[in-house]
């Protein structure tokens, strides 16, 4: 895919690999839009991106998304890529998970970036192209103590994808999944956690890897929009585990 005037919807912009993939996708020309909680950390970056679209978004308020799709199309009368970044980890042993914060990371992990899609596939279908891209990851490949509720969320995220993907070919509109590792954001410092603490630190003896950079995942996502592929691991390791 050539980017040059491509409009992206980015969610969880305002920092991360949210961030960054916004910023790499309006130096290869595409136009973007902007969503987050955070309205001042999304103006500070569209001061550095042409054309850019400031759009707060709970991602947990179908009033939010569906206005974040509106607002986007009618800014710039179309919508070539949708970006869901935005998430929330939760580390909880299952018999310590919390109903009410298991709801919320649901409402905002699984059920938002399902909502965008729903918005923006009418949209992508009339213009005959699309793509859209939901950020996984690496523990929905795994069983980790302690992560089964983000885990079993983003993998049931990976599973629509998937399915989406099939679905929405006769429309040509690509659907892609993406599975990161562990990347060097805030992501950590904004996980909720309830109970015992607990910490994955690898598999047996084996060390975990260091962290990638949020710009290198950027680089995979655009890579992965590109090639078309349903499924886009950071690292080839992923893939055969």
């Amino acid at each position: 895919m050539n980017f040059q005037d491509k409009v992206a919807i980015i969610t969880g912009a305002s920092s991360g690999i949210g961030y960054h993939t916004a910023k790499l996708l309006a130096k290869n020309g595409a136009i973007v839009a902007l969503a987050a909680r955070s309205k001042d950390k999304l103006e500070l970056l569209a001061k550095e991106l042409p054309n850019a679209l400031v759009i707060p978004t709970d991602m947990t308020k179908i009033v939010d998304i569906t206005r974040m799709v509106s607002l986007t199309k009618k800014q710039y009368g179309r919508i070539d890529i949708l970006i869901n970044c935005a998430g929330q980890g939760y580390d909880a042993y299952v018999e310590d998970i919390n109903n009410d914060l298991f709801h919320h990371v649901f409402d905002l992990d699984l059920l938002g970036p399902v909502i965008a899609m729903q918005q923006v596939i009418p949209i992508m279908r009339k213009q005959k192209s699309g793509t859209i891209v939901n950020i996984s990851s690496g523990t929905a490949l795994m069983t980790l103590p302690g992560m089964s509720a983000y885990a079993s969320l983003k993998q049931a995220l990976a599973k629509i994808s998937l399915t989406a993907h099939i679905e929405l070919q006769k429309d040509s509109i690509s659907v892609i999944v993406v599975y990161p590792f562990i990347t060097d954001t805030d992501f950590e410092k904004h996980t909720i956690r309830s109970g015992k603490e607990h910490e994955w630190t690898g598999d047996g003896n084996r060390k975990l890897p260091p962290a990638d950079s949020p710009e290198f995942v950027a680089e995979q996502i655009l890579a992965g929009i590109q090639s078309g592929e349903s499924e886009v691991y950071v690292h080839e390791w992923m893939h055969k585990r």
